[in-house]
């Protein structure tokens, strides 16, 4: 599992290390400034042979220390490099000033504007160490300029220069992975993006990854993410990781590494979708119903449907009104069909076996979508199943409730997952919505709707988060290596919301919020197996070679 920080927590570790007497604030600088040139090193192995040119662009704070300290140990492997400084040299920390003042005794430190760094010749890697982790504010007009990409075409065959940060671009906020103030601006004006962009070729942080690499325009800005270990670790690391937990303001991130090797998916899977070999009843896999719309409307839960079956529900059940009920029996098979006349009462053809539901995709906004969320969300635990059911809502299921929703949250309970995108979102929870939320960062938008709505929130996007009342939040970005941009397509969350319910279904430890997980990450995994050109109705029936691909 990998844990995703805040900029306060660094700080924490950082400074539990240096109390302990374990490393000092010049020895973490040391260690951080070889950590950045061996990852250069690492991902263009040529600029390791032989000498070559620098640019160091340097800041006032610790984040210009370390670049001081790239600067001097790539001028000491022979590297012709350049420092161009932006601060003033009394008021900076003892530490910096230090390794300000070991530059200076090799080389000249040069002001920091276009200018001056401009006028130069064009050099093979320019290192952005000006601000690191923490930066709320906007960066200066004048210091954007020389950061813009676009500035760099001052020097002829500027594409070839490689592009390096050090914590993240400069300007990034790394507590919520948006530009301080000008993303809110362009945001109000109906632009997509700032009118400066300081991105990076390699982003290279410490010790653990930010929860701006994650979200928002971190990836785009970050493009790729090397983690350095500088040795934050042992006895004073775990007593500061004691002392902040449980800490609502920890997250984690959802990744191959987490789902493949810490849980062990062959493992974990089994136990949602029975392990091989075991004698099993088809409801022991669970029942899953899934609501659908009248004629015409019920492709949504077609496919939500035989997302679940895919994904190890012993039967599912499309409900859907009479009038639907050939249009549907038409494409179902191993899915049953029951039909639900107005003012019918659910126990007619959903019995208290059914112990999962899945409602929204393409039900319809209306007050009789209302009723329905609402009696389900009142079934609880029978004679026949042990457990209070899990209940899905999706699509117009939420917005359905757009106009009052503490109605719906007065209803949800524990077993209750919200799958909303955006728009959805928004009107659930306006006032966490973007740009409501300003400085909030999406998990924490997440974590306080999780907690007012009492229910787990697994909020679509790229940079999906979900999060459990409790305030346990993770992160699913499909990002950094893991892109599918061909998941944005009509009926991929219709997809994802049947997932969910699927795995849930079966759930016998564990839970919910690793079923959210999970379903995130094969989610994206499925895409990924297809490729471009990809159609919601091609996800369901990658999951067989993706679970093959996880062992199963």
């Amino acid at each position: 599992m990998t844990e995703l920080l805040t900029a306060k927590q660094m700080r924490s570790f950082e400074q539990a290390a240096m109390d302990s007497g374990d490393v000092t604030g010049l020895e973490l600088m040391e260690r951080a400034g070889k950590g950045v040139v061996s990852a250069i090193f690492a991902e263009w192995p040529k600029l390791a042979e032989g000498a070559h040119d620098a640019i160091v662009l340097c800041g006032p704070g610790n984040n210009g220390g370390d670049g001081f300290v790239i600067a001097r140990l790539l001028a000491e492997a022979g590297w012709s490099v350049r420092v161009h400084f932006a601060g003033d040299t009394p008021k900076r920390s003892s530490n910096a000033r230090i390794m300000h003042g070991k530059w200076s005794a090799m080389g000249a430190v040069l002001p920091l504007t276009a200018e001056a760094v401009f006028a130069g010749a064009r050099p093979d890697v320019i290192i952005d160490a000006v601000f690191g982790i923490g930066l709320t504010r906007p960066v200066p007009d004048a210091l954007a300029q020389v950061l813009d990409v676009k500035g760099m075409r001052a020097w002829k065959g500027s594409y070839q220069v490689k592009r390096v940060a050090v914590d993240c671009p400069s300007g990034l906020n790394l507590d919520n992975g948006m530009i301080p103030t000008d993303m809110a601006a362009v945001l109000e004006e109906g632009n997509a993006w700032p009118k400066t962009m300081n991105t990076a070729d390699l982003t290279v942080t410490f010790h653990a990854p930010k929860l701006g690499h994650y979200l928002a325009m971190g990836p785009t800005l970050c493009r790729k993410l090397a983690v350095v270990d500088i040795g934050l670790s042992g006895d004073a690391y775990e007593r500061s990781m004691i002392a902040q937990a449980p800490d609502p303001e920890r997250a984690r991130l959802v990744e191959p590494m987490f789902m493949g090797r810490a849980i062990r998916p062959g493992m974990w899977l089994t136990g949602v979708m029975g392990k091989p070999g075991v004698v099993g009843h088809k409801y022991d896999h669970g029942h899953v119903a899934v609501f659908a719309g009248g004629v015409g409307r019920g492709g949504a839960a077609r496919l939500a449907a035989r997302a679940a079956l895919r994904a190890g529900a012993g039967l599912v059940t499309v409900i859907c009104p009479p009038s639907a009920l050939i249009e549907n029996a038409a494409q179902l098979n191993a899915i049953m069909l029951r039909s639900l006349q107005k003012d019918q009462p659910l126990s007619d053809v959903a019995d208290d076996r059914v112990n999962t539901f899945c409602m929204g995709p393409g039900m319809g906004v209306s007050d009789r979508t209302r009723a329905l969320v609402l009696e389900v969300l009142a079934r609880r635990a029978s004679e026949r199943d042990w457990r209070d059911p899990v209940v899905v809502l999706d699509a117009d299921a939420l917005t359905s409730f757009a106009g009052d929703p503490e109605a719906l949250f007065k209803a949800t309970h524990g077993r209750t997952i919200l799958t909303p995108h955006d728009g959805e979102f928004a009107r659930l929870f306006p006032d966490l919505s973007l740009p409501e939320r300003k400085e909030m960062s999406k998990v924490d938008a997440v974590r306080a709707a999780a907690k007012r709505a009492g229910c787990i929130i697994l909020l679509k996007g790229v940079d999906t988060v979900i999060a459990a009342p409790n305030g346990g939040a993770s992160v699913h970005a499909a990002c950094y290596g893991r892109e599918a941009p061909w998941l944005a397509t009509a009926g991929a969350g219709d997809v994802l919301a049947g997932l969910i319910a699927g795995l849930g279904a079966g759930q016998t430890s564990g839970d919910l919020f690793n079923v959210a997980e999970l379903a995130a990450y094969l989610h994206v995994e499925a895409a990924r197996s297809f490729g471009p050109g990809l159609i919601a109705e091609d996800l369901p029936e990658q999951l067989p070679k993706v679970f093959a691909e996880l062992g199963l």
